[in-house]
């Protein structure tokens, strides 16, 4: 029996179920292990003030290194770049939508001026600022039920959220936008299963649910993360996918206010997307990105 460890978010559950169903479907018997998780307990404080390295993934590598648990699945966006020298990301299920979306509130009739909208991310939060620099940006917290009921609550226009989320617990209603022009969080919409690098026989079952072109995507992704932040927190966005061969790439670094965008978009043969998200993140580092970079450093 393979024990699955999770978070006990309606989403998180939903995202442990689906590995549950690969790995029946492989003949691998499994059953569900909830984890409480730090970033679940207190949800009054900002994520970035927390040490976002891994808050939602602590308790489940602990129960991995304690043999609680066979393996931990998370949001991959979630997931640090650099994980404990024990443990792997060794499968990824096939991805979901990756964008954000703009909920808005039940009571909503125009943006003015004065607009506020809620998120807990920097990177959208600089990102909603750089395209509408008066509104006001409030601090959102908790799974996506609770965030849903903080906004009908509250005086804000609205609030955001990964569309993937909403779709999967079946909250996406008519009243969103689609925010095509935001670049979404590195590996949003990805299924991730880590386990222990000793614990090959887990491994090679993990192998063959695992999509590749998924696998490579989210690489690209978290290589230029890594590369850019440097184990610092940053408003940073990148998306990678293939079509018909060819790797499309959009990757950002934003102020804090999100008045300076560093933007690369590129397309390039799958034959030369290796190492792909680490070259382009050091020509953002060396045109301005190193300074900026300091810069949100300083501020944070």
């Amino acid at each position: 029996m393979i024990r699955i460890g999770t978070r006990k978010s309606e989403l998180a559950l939903w995202q442990a179920k689906q590995v549950k169903t690969a790995l029946q479907s492989q003949g691998h018997p499994a059953e569900l292990v909830l984890i409480e998780s730090n970033g679940d307990l207190d949800l009054t404080q900002p994520l970035y003030t927390m040490g976002i390295q891994g808050i939602f993934t602590k308790s489940l590598d602990t129960a991995l290194l304690n043999n609680k648990i066979d393996i931990a699945v998370h949001s991959l966006k979630d997931v640090p770049t650099l994980l404990p020298e024990e443990i792997e990301i060794k499968a990824v299920l096939s991805r979901g939508n990756p964008m954000d979306v703009m909920v808005y509130n039940s009571s909503f009739k125009s943006w003015n001026t004065q607009s506020s909208i809620g998120t807990g991310s920097l990177r959208r939060k600089a990102q909603w600022l750089r395209k509408y620099p008066k509104h006001q940006v409030k601090n959102l917290r908790g799974n996506v039920q609770k965030r849903l009921e903080k906004l009908n609550h509250s005086d804000w226009s609205g609030a955001i959220f990964a569309q993937a989320g909403l779709e999967r617990l079946n909250l996406l209603h008519n009243n969103h936008q689609v925010l095509d022009w935001m670049i979404p969080a590195p590996a949003q919409g990805i299924v991730a299963i880590a386990c222990l690098k000793t614990n090959k026989q887990i491994g090679a079952v993990l192998e063959k649910i695992n999509c590749k072109e998924t696998a490579h995507c989210a690489e690209i992704e978290r290589s230029f993360l890594n590369t850019l932040e440097g184990g610092c927190t940053a408003p940073i966005g990148a998306h990678a996918y293939f079509d018909e061969g060819t790797l499309f790439f959009k990757g950002g670094l934003f102020s804090l206010d999100g008045t300076t965008a560093l933007v690369h978009e590129e397309q390039v043969s799958m034959d030369k997307s290796k190492d792909f998200g680490i070259k382009k993140a050091h020509e953002i580092l060396s045109k301005g990105g190193e300074e900026l970079m300091q810069q949100i450093k300083s501020q944070l």
